[in-house]
């Protein structure tokens, strides 16, 4: 039986960003917080990371630091995916090498591969390294599904553990197919409760950046028979995870960080600030919720 990288809450947390790089001290703070307040592990350089304007060297740096800064006192998961495989091995080889716990490689995107494709691509980054592999299913970002066959036959590979799903529609049926031997893990902040229902693991979390003890406390209740405390505060989320996907994330999570008090920076571009009128929205929703 393969033990999951994590059961519980993780945060794909935000990258604080200067005018000239990475804000490490920020960084630092950043992952105390989480820790402090019950995140079960943490993803960095992924979507909500934008990892996707990192040159390699940063991007490395970023996991090598954040390797080093939690010291094995949660999992840390480095997001190495890419739509050039390999370009995708060769960053999930060198995150290994500076100590990641384990990875998640999202679905390659615009080139459209074919189920065959993916499943090619998936394997030869798994033959590449040890450490095991989340996989990342995220349609909406991609334009393209890991169907549910497909799924199957890479959780056959030895070490491609989990799935982080965001085709909620064929959650049941991944779980049907993979068993206990493989963890799924919500995409998506306003499906924690239906995924966990399913017989998922946990979630991945972009709202864990600022309520960190509520995603992990989620969880844990739903796992402790507490369902319906565990009901209540997926309710109770759902108005702020509005407001945290009001724009394109992760712009306004990282708006939301800044109003906790963190220094992160602005978005890289493409990404812009979060409007004015956008903003207010996102200040209400954080100001009912008690967090400002």
């Amino acid at each position: 039986m393969r033990k999951p990288l994590f059961i519980g809450a993780a945060v794909a947390i935000v990258t604080p960003f200067t005018d000239n790089g990475v804000d490490y001290q920020s960084l630092a703070e950043l992952i105390e917080f989480q820790i402090k307040n019950g995140s079960d592990a943490i993803v960095v350089c992924g979507t909500t990371g934008e990892a996707s304007t990192m040159p390699d060297d940063e991007h490395i740096a970023v996991i090598k630091f954040a390797v080093e800064t939690i010291n094995k006192r949660v999992p840390v998961i480095a997001g190495t995916g890419s739509n050039d495989t390999r370009h995708a091995i060769e960053l999930s080889k060198a995150a290994e090498a500076v100590g990641a716990d384990g990875l998640l490689s999202v679905t390659p995107y615009y080139n459209k591969a074919t189920q065959k494709g993916l499943y090619e691509h998936f394997k030869l980054i798994a033959n590449s390294v040890k450490i095991p592999i989340i996989l990342y299913n995220v349609p909406s970002r991609t334009n393209l599904n890991i169907n549910v066959e497909t799924i199957k036959a890479l959780s056959e590979i030895e070490n491609i553990v989990a799935i982080k799903e965001c085709n909620l529609g064929q959650v049941g049926e991944v779980v049907n197919l993979c068993g206990d031997n493989f963890a799924v893990y919500s995409g998506d902040d306003n499906t924690v409760l239906p995924v966990l229902s399913l017989g998922g693991k946990g979630v991945i979390s972009v709202m864990a950046n600022i309520i960190p003890q509520d995603t992990h406390d989620m969880v844990d209740k739903f796992f402790q028979g507490d369902i319906n405390g565990a009901i209540r505060l997926q309710l109770q989320t759902l108005n702020l995870i509005k407001a945290l996907f009001c724009e394109v994330n992760p712009i306004p999570v990282k708006a939301a960080v800044s109003l906790l008090g963190f220094k992160v920076g602005q978005c890289r571009m493409p990404l812009t600030d979060l409007t004015d009128n956008n903003l207010e929205i996102l200040r209400a929703e954080m100001k009912a919720y008690g967090l400002i």
